[in-house]
């Protein structure tokens, strides 16, 4: 990864060399300006006002306008010789709990490389540093015209720094709050802690960004010249009439979700006017299943007498034949 910026940490009297490496990246998809008659680009000329010409880049530098309109030029090499400490330096000024800082603050974030191997001992002191007291460092440091401020952490094996906004640059949340009495009942809290506990956690690796994947989509059916998909219907969402009955919903809905995303049977508590169709259904199908047991005893009995008969049949008629050879044998005996 390219660097963007080159100095040091400053921990007390300690000087890490370092690198300063953007830690994120943008995947947006950006456009161009094009004339909507022939796709032609629309570019961007640079003037000079007085000699009213085109200039190039390398012509171009910095300058401050002052209040009755006049230009002060400022160099780069102004910029690098600022009279303070941070303007190649990201200097610690104090070490404090990872929850002091305000979310509210954050801003770009970057990766601290070790620059060479005379860095790699300082570099790794202060990481475990931070690590053994759980601890964030707070650091000021210059960059692009401006002196900053700074959360170092550390990340896996190494240390990144979160630009932090000052603490002026942060407004106060005057006017966003509603400005009306409102009474939130005992239910309705824990039906909002039942629909968390319901939608749970989430693994951040597992989201990712379907408005970029739509337009991806759309530039490729269009460049082979195709027609771009279609966007699905918006779900129609009714007035919210009833905060309980919408957070009961909200509750069912996620659960019946889950079952579906796991392939189990959702658990759905039956709310008031379900209890009702529910003692029906099993009233069915307890109705179904009796007269189902009453022919299959009906049967039961019939086999038995079946069986009975038979078997009386086959003892009817060994008897006779026992009865036929005991007079065969007697008259036999007469005859002698």
């Amino acid at each position: 990864m390219r660097s963007i910026w080159n100095g040091a940490i400053s921990f007390g009297l300690v000087s890490i060399p370092i690198k300063l490496v953007n830690a994120t990246e943008s995947h947006s998809i950006s456009f161009r300006q094009v004339h909507t008659e022939d796709n032609g680009r629309i570019r961007y000329r640079k003037f000079c006002e007085l000699e009213d010409r085109e200039v190039t880049q390398s012509e171009i530098g910095k300058g401050y306008e002052d209040a009755d309109g006049t230009i002060v030029p400022i160099t780069d090499d102004d910029l690098s010789h600022l009279p303070i400490p941070t303007a190649r330096t990201i200097e610690i000024v104090a070490f404090v709990p990872a929850d002091r800082i305000d979310p509210l603050q954050m801003d770009a974030a970057y990766y601290l490389a070790a620059s060479g191997a005379p860095a790699a001992k300082p570099y790794t002191l202060l990481r475990e540093a931070l690590k053994r007291s759980h601890k964030v460092a707070i650091a000021k440091y210059a960059l692009r015209g401006r002196e900053r401020l700074g959360m170092l952490r550390v990340v896996g094996d190494a240390i990144a720094m979160h630009g932090l906004l000052w603490p002026d640059e942060v407004r106060a949340p005057e006017g966003v709050a509603p400005d009306v009495d409102v009474t939130v009942r005992d239910k309705e809290l824990d039906l909002a802690d039942a629909l968390m506990d319901t939608l749970g956690e989430v693994d951040l690796q597992d989201l990712h960004d379907e408005y970029r994947e739509a337009l991806e989509e759309v530039i490729a059916a269009k460049a082979a010249g195709e027609t771009p998909p279609e966007s699905p219907e918006p779900a129609q969402g009714g007035k919210v009439l009833d905060l309980m009955a919408a957070l009961e919903k909200s509750v069912r809905a996620a659960k019946e979700s889950r079952g579906e995303a796991r392939g189990e049977e959702a658990e759905v508590t039956p709310l008031t006017g379900e209890k009702k169709s529910a003692s029906r259904a099993k009233r069915t199908t307890a109705a179904r299943k009796t007269p189902a047991k009453k022919t299959a005893s009906k049967s039961a009995a019939a086999k038995k007498a079946a069986a009975k008969k038979t078997t009386a049949k086959e003892t009817a008629s060994k008897s006779a034949a026992a009865k036929k050879t005991t007079a065969k044998k007697t008259a036999r005996k007469r005859s002698a």
